[in-house]
C-alpha cells in the first residue's frame, strides 16, 4: 500500500512539471503560454543586444572624445575613428560635422561667415546625434509593451484555465484535490509565465533607458569638444588669412 502511495505521489508530482502542465492544458491556455514564452525570448534578445552594444559604445567613448583634442585637422578622421565601426554614434556625429565643415570651408572670409559655419556644423552634429540616439532606442518600446501586457495575458490564461477546470469538476461531480489541483496548477502556470516575461522586461527597460540617456550626455559632450576644437582651428585659420570682421 505504501509503495502505491509513493508511486501515486510521484505520478502527481510529474504531472505538475512545467512541460506536463503545458501539454495537459487547454488549447487556449497553450496558445497563451506559447505567446508568453515567445515574448520572453524576444525581450531577452533585445536586452542582450542593447546591453552588449551600450557596453561597447561606452568603452570607446572616452578614447574617441579625447582623440579630437590632439590637434588633428577636423576634416579628416582621427586614427581612433578610422579603427572604429561606422555605426558608432560618435563616428556618425563626427562625420556629419566634418562633412558640413568641408562643404562650408570656402565660405569663411568674414567673422559673420565663420559664425554661420559654426552654427551649421552645430546643427548637423545635433541632427546626427538625434538620429543615432533614436537608433539606439529602437525596439526598446517592445520591452515596455512586454512588461505592461504580459501579466494580463497570463491572467487571461489563468481565468480561462480555471473556468475550464470548474467545468470539468462539474461534469465529473468530483471535488477531490486530486481532480482539482492539476487544472488549477495549469491555470496558475500561465500567470507565472506572464510574470517571468514581464519582470525582466520592466527592469531592463528602465535600466537601458537610463544607460541610453547617459550615453546621450556623452554624445553631447563630444559635440561640445568638437565645436571648441573647430572654433580654435577657425581662429588660427582666420589669423593666417587676415580674417575680416563684417
Amino acid at each position: 500500500m505504501s509503495d502505491q502511495i509513493v508511486n501515486a505521489a510521484a505520478g502527481a508530482a510529474h504531472s505538475l512539471s512545467p512541460v506536463d502542465l503545458f501539454l495537459q492544458s487547454d488549447t487556449v491556455v497553450k496558445v497563451v503560454m506559447t505567446l508568453l514564452v515567445l515574448a520572453s525570448a524576444w525581450g531577452w534578445a533585445v536586452i542582450l543586444d542593447k546591453e552588449i552594444r551600450l557596453k561597447a559604445l561606452n568603452s570607446r567613448a572616452a578614447k574617441l572624445i579625447a582623440s579630437i583634442q590632439n590637434d588633428f585637422p577636423l576634416t579628416h578622421l582621427a586614427p581612433e575613428f578610422v579603427q572604429t565601426t561606422a555605426s558608432d554614434p560618435l563616428v556618425q556625429v563626427y562625420q556629419a560635422a566634418a562633412d558640413e565643415y568641408t562643404r562650408s570651408s570656402d565660405l569663411i572670409s568674414t567673422e559673420a561667415q565663420r559664425d554661420a559655419v559654426q552654427e551649421r556644423v552645430h546643427r548637423a552634429a545635433n541632427l546626427a546625434s538625434a538620429s543615432a540616439i533614436g537608433h539606439l532606442q529602437s525596439r526598446l518600446g517592445s520591452l515596455a509593451t512586454i512588461g505592461a501586457v504580459s501579466p494580463f495575458v497570463g491572467l487571461f490564461g489563468t481565468v480561462w484555465g480555471i473556468m475550464t477546470s470548474f467545468q470539468g469538476i462539474a461534469a465529473s461531480n468530483n471535488t477531490s484535490l486530486a481532480v482539482v489541483a492539476p487544472g488549477i496548477a495549469e491555470a496558475l502556470f500561465a500567470t507565472a509565465l506572464g510574470l517571468v516575461a514581464a519582470i525582466p522586461a520592466v527592469i531592463f527597460y528602465n535600466r537601458i533607458g537610463t544607460e541610453i540617456t547617459n550615453y546621450g550626455k556623452k554624445v553631447a559632450s563630444f559635440i561640445g569638444v568638437f565645436e571648441i576644437e573647430l572654433s580654435r582651428q577657425l581662429s588660427r585659420k582666420g589669423e593666417r588669412n587676415g580674417l575680416r570682421v563684417a
